[in-house]
């Protein structure tokens, strides 16, 4: 289901992993992507979707890769202490972030850059796997609306589901038969203009995060066909129903 070629040349590390990987997710998904004319044809932008499964890089940067990007993710710094998968990771131009670390600012500005530079940065504003119990989008992070109001670039949001019937939420027993559905629904960029003009404060931020957590959870109602709660799910105040399983 490739839209648009490939705008830049794919480079070592994804002329190795897209001709395992792209046949492999063609011939155990089912996919469906929706509203891809909304992702910028030129210029970098970010790419904001919900979390509901460790597969979601992949699926997302299929997605990304078919409408003519490669892929730039803020990926937890842990992945990139192993020798050879660091060295793979940063052949990819995948960026390293420790998180609640002043090193995080690292890897903010690594983000701006390769915003700037014309990239597609994917980022996961919940930055985890949603602990909502119907896996409804929870409260997000304030990376994604930084980036933006920093560079001025569009905010592209994505309600995405189907990933979680491959590779349940902690668990390593992937379920490729039969193939499941995997729908992206790509929507119109978040309106931000009016808060980019004004002084950056927590309470701006905050706003534009909002914002985007907004859309992307419009997006996946659409998609799931059914209504949001009218409040997300906060970590910080209902906890993680998954500590126990991530402790195993």
């Amino acid at each position: 289901m490739t839209v648009r070629k490939l705008q830049e040349k794919r480079g070592w590390a994804f002329n190795i992993a897209v001709p395992p990987l792209k046949p492999t997710l063609l011939a155990t998904t089912r996919r469906e992507w929706i509203g891809g004319e909304n992702i910028p044809e030129s210029g970098g932008f970010i790419i904001a979707l919900n979390h509901i499964s460790h597969a979601d890089p992949l699926i997302a940067a299929h997605l990304v890769y078919d409408h003519g990007y490669k892929p730039r993710y803020l990926a937890k710094s842990g992945l990139f202490d192993n020798k050879a998968l660091g060295f793979f990771l940063r052949g990819a131009g995948q960026i390293p972030v420790k998180r609640e670390t002043k090193d995080a600012v690292g890897a903010y500005a690594a983000a701006v850059d390769a915003v700037r530079a014309g990239q597609c940065v994917v980022i996961y504003p919940e930055a985890t796997i949603t602990r909502d119990p119907d896996m409804w989008p929870m409260k997000g992070k304030s990376g994604a609306a930084r980036i933006a109001l920093e560079t001025g670039c569009p905010v592209i949001p994505v309600g995405q589901w189907g990933a979680q019937e491959i590779l349940a939420p902690y668990t390593k027993r992937p379920h490729l038969v039969p193939r499941h559905r995997v729908v992206m629904r790509v929507g119109p960029p978040v309106e931000l203009e009016d808060l980019r003009a004004q002084p950056r404060t927590s309470a701006i931020v905050n706003q534009a995060t909002d914002r985007i957590m907004a859309a992307i959870t419009h997006q996946l109602e659409l998609v799931r066909g059914e209504t949001a709660p009218a409040e997300r799910y906060d970590m910080a105040v209902r906890g993680d129903r998954f500590k126990k399983k991530k402790a195993n």
